[in-house]
């Protein structure tokens, strides 16, 4: 599975952020048409985007593009960049599994022969699109990831937005939970005040805890918090490999029960030590085990 902790926004019509967009150390880039480009300036932005594609190296991190939603430029947007290789397009205001459809086969029409199929993100920020979230993540194998828009969300619901984020829980969890049923990654909203660290932090803490991925980013400044709130610990890793190293030595003892300090070692926990070690292992935290 690709790593996703960090997702950061470029504005489509910034030819210096796009430059430079690869050394920020974000684990993706999201190279942004909609909400950062005014409508007369989208066909600049496009082209400045697919020059990047093409030109700008942009080293480990995963290049997503953000198109517009399928009722204004999205036609336009994948026309002109799916060719240039994207490795996924974000999808905004997605509200159906209809929609998902209809942006594969606009995908799957223009890329070309030998191209490595773009992904899709999907990012849910309407009621509609919460209420539909695990058809969404499982409408076509092309979707990697679902992800949460707040900003429209909470418009749409009619509620403030608040800094301790009450107004989102429910739509947190349900999108964590569509997520997780469909095997595909969670990614949460950004935090939208550069400027407050601290509520950075809290957030970031929140999002993990409640089971997300990632987190979206609109600012270079907050890609090291947010890293190292989805790290694994030490301690975490040491974890896991006490776990690991039990349910391998009861296999080996011809016993199907594991204990790890009094506590029983069942499939969920093995699963979670996996995750914690792979996650480490992507990270160059420990080593491929030969």
């Amino acid at each position: 599975m690709d790593l996703r902790r960090s997702m950061l926004f470029i504005p489509g019509n910034n030819p210096g952020m796009l430059q430079n967009g690869g050394v920020f150390g974000a684990d993706s880039v999201i190279l942004d048409l909609e909400d950062a480009v005014a409508p007369m300036e989208k066909d600049a932005a496009r082209f400045l985007i697919a020059h990047a594609l093409q030109t700008v190296d942009y080293g480990t991190s995963e290049k997503v593009v953000r198109i517009n939603p399928l009722d204004t430029f999205a036609a336009e947007d994948i026309k002109a960049i799916v060719p240039c290789c994207p490795d996924a397009i974000l999808v905004p205001k997605v509200e159906s599994a209809a929609d998902i459809h209809q942006v594969v086969s606009m995908i799957a029409a223009v890329e070309k022969p030998g191209q490595t199929p773009v992904k899709i993100i999907a990012l849910l920020e309407t009621p509609c699109g919460i209420a539909e979230a695990y058809s969404i993540a499982k409408a076509d194998k092309r979707v990697v990831a679902l992800s949460l828009g707040a900003e429209d969300y909470t418009a749409g619901l009619g509620a403030m937005r608040t800094r301790e984020g009450n107004e989102i829980f429910t739509a947190r969890t349900l999108v964590i939970n569509a997520a997780a049923a469909a095997g595909i990654q969670s990614i949460d909203t950004p935090y939208t005040d550069a400027n407050d660290e601290e509520g950075l932090l809290a957030d970031t803490k929140l999002a993990k805890s409640l089971g997300f991925k990632g987190k979206l980013s609109i600012n270079p400044r907050q890609i090291d918090t947010i890293h190292n709130v989805f790290n694994p610990s030490m301690s975490d890793i040491d974890w896991a490999e006490q776990v690991i190293h039990a349910i391998r030595k009861a296999e080996a003892e011809g016993s199907g029960v594991a204990s790890l300090n009094g506590k029983m070692v069942d499939l969920p926990i093995v699963n979670r030590a996996e995750r914690i070690l792979h996650l480490a292992r992507l990270l160059g935290l420990i080593e491929e085990v030969k």
